[in-house]
């Protein structure tokens, strides 16, 4: 019959603190080629791996930093070397650093395999074509339809009174909106919320817009005149 208690069992401590010194030292020269990796990539993550002699190393990154670096030995389960998980069984780690010169070597091969790939990239680009022209007509045309938007904005301000309002018209099928409020015209806009500003508080609309909807303003104005001579000769029928 077994004595109780029965022995302690072995200390494992030494195992231990072994494959932790180990583990850390892979860490940190893993993390640098992570990091190295990371910059020749151009990337904030992704995966890099190379053959060993006995299996496949597979380093992982994220942010420029190591995520993990993972063995797959030919024959056996794969070893995660470093990870954010757990740390590897001593035995297991020490089959993957049997084989983790491999991956420097590996690594080392890859960068010399693209060094010098941009050697003859030519950096004598065509000029840039100057937009100076083209945002000075498109300039010159809003202002002369914000001009006008103003101009209605403020009548409408006077007829219908308070301190803002809307004015819809339909020219040809197409929804026009003029938003005004006390400081003139607000927005201009063509087609409904998902359509186009031709008028904004923010940006500009571009060039190729403004030239499908500027000719078409002409009959935006045309609308806002017809609904006005409406009005009048709805009043110059009152008799009192």
């Amino acid at each position: 019959m077994t004595s109780w208690p029965p022995a302690d069992p072995t200390d494992a401590s030494t195992i231990t603190e072994h494959r932790d010194e180990l583990v850390a030292a892979v860490r940190d020269h893993a993390g640098r080629l992570a990091y190295q990796l990371a910059r020749l990539e151009g990337g904030d993550y992704g995966d890099w791996s190379t053959d060993g002699e006995h299996g496949e190393w597979t380093v992982k990154y994220e942010g420029g930093d190591l995520d993990y670096l993972k063995y797959a030995p030919d024959s056996g389960s794969d070893v995660y070397v470093v990870s954010t998980k757990r740390d590897p069984e001593p035995e297991a780690l020490a089959t993957a650093l049997r084989d983790y010169d491999a991956l420097v070597d590996g690594f080392a091969e890859y960068v010399d395999s693209v060094s010098g790939v941009l050697d003859d990239v030519s950096t004598d680009f065509p000029g840039v074509a100057s937009t100076d022209t083209v945002v000075a007509e498109r300039d010159r045309v809003l202002d002369r339809v914000r001009e006008v938007c103003d101009r209605i904005a403020a009548e409408l301000r006077r007829y219908e009174g308070g301190d803002y309002g809307t004015f819809t018209a339909r020219v040809d099928g197409t929804r026009w909106e003029l938003k005004w409020d006390q400081d003139g015209a607000s927005y201009l806009r063509v087609n409904g919320s998902n359509g186009v500003y031709v008028l904004s508080q923010y940006s500009p609309p571009s060039a190729d817009d403004l030239r499908e909807y500027a000719p078409q303003f002409h009959g935006f104005v045309d609308a806002y005149n017809a609904e006005v001579e409406s009005l009048e000769s709805d009043l110059a029928t009152i008799e009192l």
